[in-house]
């Protein structure tokens, strides 16, 4: 066979690739062909809400709140002016170097109500006043301010007891600010338990400043924190050296 008609074959099978490939490529591409599709949501990924999730869900529908209550609104400018003669609880001084949180929350789908919050803060040995909040007070020493108080999470923070009826809330908060008016581990000691008190008589979940579930580990931890604070507030001044 002579190169010429080899180099015909060639030219040949080459041109019918060529066709081959027009009429592969060149087709009408199916509907949706070459898209990805988005993928189908699995029914084993579903997740729990987080609270902020519940907060959010909560406010949605809460006829006396629109928003949750910052740290900032909470221990910021007053709110609203505390009623006349409601001064039980008022610190002495506004100032603080410490801010200790804990939050009792509603169960998923649920939310607490203010006749029950009011019951409970009575059993737990709370009083309600100024700022329209509740407070611990010292037993002997009631005129020194609160040992921690408990605002709602949701603001203007207060329970308003003309609408204490139709209050819901998510969450309620219990903070702890220091200096308080007992050392500040004893403060912890009082209320981390009216916390859990008052948990297991509104059905609800006690969670850290974090929003996450109060652990031994954390718990432990804030001691320690505390107890520090403490030792150091209790330590002398440091004397300026004398000069030689």
């Amino acid at each position: 066979m002579s190169e010429v008609w080899l180099l015909r074959i060639g030219i040949l099978v080459a041109g019918l690739l060529l066709v081959a490939a027009i009429y592969f490529f060149g087709r009408p591409s199916k509907p949706g062909q070459g898209t990805r599709k988005p993928r189908e949501p699995r029914d084993d990924a579903r997740r729990e809400p987080t609270f902020s999730e519940r907060l959010d869900a909560g406010g949605a529908d809460a006829g006396n709140a629109a928003e949750p209550l910052s740290q900032a609104d909470m221990f910021g400018e007053p709110a609203r002016t505390a009623t006349p003669g409601a001064d039980a609880g008022r610190r002495v001084s506004e100032e603080f170097d410490k801010i200790v949180t804990l939050y009792l929350a509603a169960r998923a789908g649920e939310k607490l109500h203010g006749p029950d919050i009011v019951v409970a803060a009575e059993k737990a040995g709370l009083v309600y006043g100024y700022m329209s909040v509740f407070h611990r007070l010292d037993e002997h020493h009631p005129e020194r301010g609160p040992v921690f108080s408990v605002a709602n999470i949701m603001k203007p923070g207060s329970f308003d007891m003309a609408d204490i009826q139709s209050l819901q809330t998510p969450a309620i908060a219990f903070f702890l600010t220091l200096p308080a008016p007992v050392p500040a581990l004893d403060a912890w000691e009082a209320m981390l338990p009216t916390a859990q008190r008052m948990a297991e008589l509104l059905d609800g979940v006690v969670l850290d400043e974090q929003r996450n579930a109060l652990g031994r580990q954390r718990v432990a931890h804030i001691r320690d924190e505390l107890r520090a604070y403490d030792r150091q507030r209790e330590a002398p001044p440091l004397s300026k050296p004398g000069r030689w």
